[in-house]
């Protein structure tokens, strides 16, 4: 039954039209209100021209690189999302961060322009990040790693040696040293843009932990001074040898001087002494005077092990300290730069004959 029955007919008229236009109005307003939110979600034109802006950077004329920063909430995304021209309003954006469940995840992205708000938020919510590609070589030490690390964007050296030097990570690794220097596996990794370097040093000391079992699985056996002591000879030997096959030879050379209380007397350890203690040049050869350096790192003139690694030894070198060969050598000398062979001997006379002292490069 009308809601309008019994009233005078003029009446009826009059509500009617009233209430037509009450819903004309709505209508109209939902409609505007529809192609305002329309406008705004739709896909903005390719705004960057000026680098890196708002933290976002143009990679080519269809990608933009953006970045979501830690401890940022989706409001303030938005506003740079408008800073940087990504998207034309942010009050459709901030309807939908209000009432969309799902968070933004930390990290770097590849944007694609133009795209509508709902899509960019989808990439943002996903989180497929961009993964920065990095390899350590094998024998870096860490400064040289962190410098890598640095070039990369993964995370800042500073940070990244900060990290390597916390004590609460090194304990929980049960490391008995001051730094991770020889605890982080040379590889290469993948991992996102602006991530933390905590994350960075314990996915490469996993990385470590789990190639040692896998080289020497015997090694779970030792005490975490009795690994130290074979990371510190493996990041020895994975400076001093450069054919592959001569590293188990010179692990052998190693453990046969340390049998009779002979110092070590590598060239490796003066050199990191040059280098990472000194702060100077690389030397491609060592003179009398190097080798008389009074440092603990000094191989020459204290005997057994330095205090500690001096690179971060890769699985020839590891599996070498594991499994050296036997044999009656005491010395070893580069013969061949060129070819990276060296000549093993018994005898000092026949050491000392065989010429110059050379560095690994």
């Amino acid at each position: 039954m009308s809601a309008h029955k019994g009233l005078p007919k003029s009446l009826r008229i009059f509500l009617i039209l009233i209430s037509s236009l009450i819903s004309g109005v709505l209508l109209l307003a939902a409609g505007l209100w529809g192609a305002i939110m329309y406008y705004n979600a739709a896909p903005s034109e390719p705004p960057l021209s000026r680098g890196n802006f708002a933290g976002a950077k143009l990679e080519d004329a269809h990608t933009v690189i953006f970045e979501v920063r830690e401890g940022e909430s989706a409001i303030a995304v938005g506003r740079r999302l408008e800073q940087a021209g990504l998207i034309r309003n942010r009050l459709f954006w901030d309807l939908l961060s209000r009432y969309e469940k799902d968070y933004l995840k930390i990290g770097s992205y590849r944007i694609p322009v133009p795209s509508s708000q709902t899509e960019i938020r989808s990439i943002l919510v996903q989180g497929r990040q961009i993964l920065l590609r990095v390899t350590i070589p094998e024998g870096v030490t860490l400064k040289k790693a962190a410098a890598i690390i640095d070039q990369t964007g993964i995370c800042s050296g500073e940070d990244f040696l900060m990290a390597a030097q916390d004590m609460g990570i090194i304990n929980s690794y049960k490391i008995p040293g001051k730094t991770m220097e020889g605890y982080l596996f040379p590889e290469t990794y993948f991992f996102p843009g602006s991530y933390p370097a905590e994350r960075v040093i314990r996915t490469m000391a996993d990385t470590f932990f789990n190639k040692v079992m896998q080289i020497a699985p015997e090694s779970e056996a030792l005490s975490p001074k009795e690994l130290y002591d074979a990371v510190t000879l493996a990041s020895i030997v994975e400076r001093e040898y450069r054919v592959e096959e001569e590293a188990a030879v010179m692990a052998g050379v190693f453990y046969n001087r340390m049998k009779i209380n002979m110092s070590l007397e590598s060239c490796a350890t003066v050199e990191y002494i040059i280098t990472e203690i000194q702060g100077k040049k690389h030397p491609t050869v060592l003179y009398f005077t190097d080798i008389e350096i009074k440092d603990p790192y000094n191989t020459y003139v204290n005997p057994g092990l330095p205090p500690g690694p001096i690179s971060l030894p890769g699985r020839a070198a590891l599996n070498a300290v594991f499994h050296p060969s036997e044999t009656d050598y005491l010395f070893f000398r580069l013969i061949d730069e060129k070819a990276g062979r060296h000549y093993f001997s018994k005898t000092l006379d026949a050491h000392i004959k065989a010429g110059a002292l050379f560095t690994k490069g």
